[in-house]
C-alpha cells in the first residue's frame, strides 16, 4: 500500500513538477489547492486538471480568503509588475508577495497531513529562479518543519515525524522543466501568469511569465501552454538576457 503525501498544488509549473516527483517516489498523492482570493483564479482550474492528469488519490480545495489583508498585487487592486527582470535572492521583494502566504498554506497542509496521517508535505518552493519571496527560502522551510513537529499532537506524541519536502528549492527553472518532462508532466495543463488578459491569455510580461519563458528557453524546449500573439509573443521569442 502506498504511503500518502500531501502536495500543495497551485496549478503552476513548479507544483505540477513536485507532484510528479512525489508520485515517482511512490507516494499516493493527496493534493491541497487553496483559493486565497488570488486575482489569477484561472490557476485553480489548472490545479484541477493537473491533479486529474497525475491521478491524485484525494484533492481538497480549501478557501482561505486573504483579500481583506490586502498589500499584494495578487489579491488587491495593485498593478502587477511587468517587463522587469525577476529579482535575485536577497533583492527587493516585489508587490506580488502575498503576506505570510506560504506559512498559511503550509499550516493548512500540515493539518491535512496530521489527519491522514502523512509524514511528507511537498511544496514547489524555489530559491534560485524566483521573485525574491522570503517564504521560498530553505531556512524558512526548515523552520516550518521544526514548528510542525513541535506544534502538533502527532509530532509531540512522536507518532509522525513531519518532513517539509521542497525538491525544487535549489534548481533553476530550466532544471525544473527538464525534470518534469522526464517524469511525464504535461505542462500544457499548467498556468503561471499573474495577470491574464480578458481573452484568458497569459500576459507574457509579469515575473511568472518571464521566469517560465526563461526556463523553457534555457531548457531548449517549447512551452506547450497557450501561445501568445502580437507584440508580447515577439518579445518572448527573444533569448533571455
Amino acid at each position: 500500500m502506498q504511503s500518502p503525501a500531501v502536495v500543495l498544488l497551485s496549478g503552476g509549473l513548479d507544483s505540477a513538477t513536485v507532484a510528479a516527483i512525489a508520485r515517482a517516489e511512490g507516494f499516493a498523492l493527496c493534493a491541497l489547492t487553496v483559493d486565497y482570493g488570488q486575482r489569477h483564479r484561472v490557476e485553480l482550474e489548472a490545479a484541477r486538471r493537473v491533479g486529474q492528469a497525475l491521478g491524485v488519490a484525494r484533492h481538497v480545495f480549501l478557501s482561505i480568503d486573504l483579500r481583506p489583508f490586502g498589500h499584494s498585487a495578487l489579491t488587491s487592486a495593485i498593478d502587477v509588475p511587468k517587463g522587469r527582470e525577476p529579482t535575485a535572492p536577497g533583492g527587493e521583494i516585489p508587490s506580488t508577495y502575498v503576506p505570510a502566504r506560504n506559512t498559511i498554506l503550509l499550516a493548512a497542509a500540515l493539518a491535512y497531513a496530521e489527519t491522514i496521517p502523512a509524514a511528507d508535505i511537498f511544496i514547489g518552493a524555489n530559491a534560485v529562479d524566483y521573485s525574491g519571496y522570503p517564504d521560498c527560502r530553505p531556512e524558512f522551510l526548515a523552520a516550518f518543519e521544526h514548528l510542525a513537529n513541535l506544534g502538533t499532537k502527532a509530532g509531540v506524541e512522536r507518532r509522525v515525524r513531519f518532513r517539509v519536502r521542497a525538491p525544487l528549492v535549489n534548481l533553476s527553472k530550466a532544471e525544473i522543466i527538464r525534470r518534469g518532462v522526464a517524469l511525464g508532466v504535461d505542462y500544457a495543463l499548467t498556468w503561471s501568469c499573474y495577470d491574464p488578459g480578458a481573452s484568458g491569455s497569459p500576459c507574457g510580461e509579469c515575473d511568472a511569465c518571464r521566469l517560465r519563458r526563461k526556463g523553457f528557453a534555457e531548457a531548449g524546449l517549447v512551452d506547450p501552454a497557450q501561445p501568445l500573439a502580437g507584440p508580447a509573443a515577439a518579445r518572448l521569442a527573444r533569448p533571455a538576457d
